[in-house]
Order: structure tokens, then C-alpha cells, then sequence
């Protein structure tokens, strides 16, 4: 099997967390290709014809829709990227045929001028309302039961960022929650779906190679790999 995997973008260190996907990838069996830059964009998308997989792990957006902060609008002629309509009419194939989606963490911000990447994947973000912590204290990322991806794994302790305030599709029900440092409700970390014909999984965890070093999510993330491309 082929996973397809979309890396790269801004404030993150993604050639290290992609390797640390890559990883789990290869000890699921599946033969990793990975695209990076603005083309990936399209390249990635394009290239999932016969792929199991497409795994999100960048932060590809078009850099100028409302509440974007300016320093990411003055960047928006090197980084902003959209896909084609050709690139995206991929995406719906792949579904389709049964392909599974892993998006891990800054894939909510991804594609802001797509609407069908947010009812994909289950939320997005939304710049002026969407927030999260700086990166410091632990989390405990509290575990549910009732989905392959968290049973019988317990509640864990990771360095990591609080993705809050989601925009989320009705049906998304979380599978893991942490509660923002600062207080206020608890905010889905993780959730499994299906949409479009195929298997859908998003980790809002990921930020650094760090929370892969964590058991319990190394864990889930390889029964999101499962899962996805088991449908």
C-alpha cells in the first residue's frame, strides 16, 4: 500500500514530525512518499490515485483570509498556497474509492478557500476565533473508550498544543480531550469518521517531535494509520 504524505509550511518543524510519521507509516507496511513546498500541494493531491493514504502534516493556507495575522499576510507570496480544482476533485476520488484521510494537527488550518477539506476532515480553525497556548506545561489528554483508536489506552501526559475552539461538523464526536491550561471547556483532541466513502481521522496533537515519543499517542497514531487505510 501507498501513503501519500503533504509536509511542510511555517513555525513548525515539519521534516522532523514527518519523520517521525514516516516511521509509523513504514512499520505499517505502507511505501511513503512524501511532498513538500508550495507544489506539494497539488503534487500530493494529484498523486493519490491508488493510494491507501493521504496524511496532512503542514500548514498550507492561503495566508490572507480574515483574521489572519499579518505576519503570515506578508508572507503570502512565497507561502500561501490553494489547490487546483483539479487537485481537490482528487481528493473527493480518493474517498470515493475507499482511500482513508489522516490529518495530524495543523491540517485544520490547511485549505481555508476549500470547504470540502473542513467537512472532510471533521473542523477547521478560524482565525479570530480559534486559538491555542503556547507551547509549555504538560497536558493530560484524557482517553474514551468505545473506538479502536482508544481502547484501552489510558490518559496521558504530553507536550503539546491545545487546539481550541474548532469549527466542528455536527457529527464529529472527540475520542480524546485536554482542557486549555488556562481553563475553560475541554477540547477535542482526536476523533475518527467516515465521509465521502472513505475513513477519516484527525490528531490535533503533533506539534513537535516530542509528542511522538509519548507511548500512548505513538499508539493511537498507529491505529489512526490502521484504521484509515483498513476501510
Amino acid at each position: 500500500m501507498r501513503a501519500v504524505v503533504l509536509s511542510g509550511g511555517l513555525t513548525h518543524d515539519f521534516p522532523a514530525t514527518t519523520g517521525c510519521l514516516t516511521e509509523l507509516l513504514e512499520r505499517a507496511g505502507l511505501d511513503v512518499e512524501v511532498h513538500t513546498g508550495v507544489p506539494g500541494v497539488d503534487g500530493a493531491l494529484e498523486a493519490l490515485p491508488g493510494a491507501a493514504l493521504f496524511v496532512v502534516n503542514a500548514l498550507r493556507w492561503t495566508m490572507c483570509c480574515a483574521g489572519t495575522p499579518d505576519r503570515y499576510r506578508e508572507l503570502a507570496e512565497t507561502e500561501a498556497a490553494a489547490p487546483s480544482p483539479r487537485a481537490r476533485e482528487a481528493l473527493g476520488r480518493h474517498l470515493a474509492a475507499g482511500g482513508g484521510v489522516l490529518g495530524m494537527h495543523t491540517a485544520a488550518i490547511c485549505f481555508d478557500d476549500w470547504p470540502d477539506w473542513g467537512a472532510t476532515l471533521g473542523g477547521h480553525w478560524r482565525w479570530g476565533h480559534s486559538h491555542h497556548p503556547p507551547i509549555g506545561p504538560a497536558i493530560t489528554v484524557h482517553t474514551g473508550t468505545g473506538h479502536e483508536l482508544v481502547d484501552g489506552v489510558d490518559d496521558f501526559t504530553v507536550v503539546d498544543e491545545v487546539y481550541s475552539d474548532l469549527h466542528l461538523q455536527p457529527d464529529v464526536t472527540g475520542l480524546a480531550h485536554a482542557r486549555h491550561p488556562d481553563g475553560g471547556d475541554t477540547q477535542p483532541m482526536l476523533w475518527a469518521r467516515e465521509h465521502g466513502g472513505g475513513r477519516v481521522v484527525y490528531d490535533a496533537l503533533g506539534h513537535h517531535p516530542p509528542s511522538y515519543d509519548v507511548p500512548e499517542h505513538r499508539e493511537i497514531v498507529a491505529r489512526a494509520i490502521r484504521w484509515t487505510t483498513s476501510g
